[in-house]
């Protein structure tokens, strides 16, 4: 049974940081394309960010330089470093693995920014 264990939401005040972890079971995870989604209150999905099996990394534009995805195959477990958090950051998160046309879903993390 595939599991993907997110972890490290939680409330923080603008500008400051989170740490998001996802630590997938049951999956060959160095051969997984790994990434972020997030969905704030009334809208949409959207993309965040993913980083290959080989390690190549894309963002969704408007989080360029705030956000980091990176990975750790040797602890089987994908981060997501956000900086210079805003209020309009607030969201679920949602950790995810691509092999092929198979994804599997984390539960999802929230994150609020709020002074």
């Amino acid at each position: 049974q595939v599991q993907l264990v997110e972890s490290g939401g939680g409330l923080v005040q603008p500008g400051g940081s989170l740490r998001l972890s996802c630590a997938p079971s049951g999956i060959i995870f160095r051969t997984y394309n790994m990434g972020w989604y997030r969905q704030a209150p009334g809208k949409q999905r959207e993309l965040v960010a993913v980083i290959t099996s080989g390690g190549l990394t894309n963002y969704a534009d408007s989080l360029k330089g705030r956000f980091t995805i990176s990975r750790d195959n040797g602890k089987n477990t994908v981060y997501l470093q956000m900086n210079s958090l805003k209020p309009e950051d607030k969201a679920v998160y949602y950790c995810y693995a691509r092999y092929g046309v198979t994804t599997y879903w984390g539960q999802g993390t929230q994150v609020t920014v709020s002074s």
